[in-house]
């Protein structure tokens, strides 16, 4: 069972990817189409309902064109 802090990093984190994501004018389709990663997974990672792996990070890093630490750089909410 998540903690309560493990689930708000998990919020966290998503919010910050669909930032990210939304500041390049890039639809979830689309880096679901770049990334070959299901649009339903994304959508699920950008709500906060999934912890995904390292790996999938590191698509979505590449697909963004960003260094992967700016998927991290957010604090939590609360």
């Amino acid at each position: 069972m998540k903690t309560s802090i493990d689930q708000e990093f998990i919020i966290s984190f998503g919010k910050n990817l669909r930032k990210i994501r939304e500041s390049k004018k890039m639809s979830m389709q689309t880096l679901a189409d770049i990334t070959n990663i299901e649009y339903s997974q994304i959508s699920r990672i950008e709500r906060g309902l999934i912890n995904t792996s390292v790996g999938i990070i590191y698509e979505i890093s590449k697909a963004l064109e960003i260094d992967i630490k700016e998927l991290f750089n957010f604090t939590i909410e609360k």
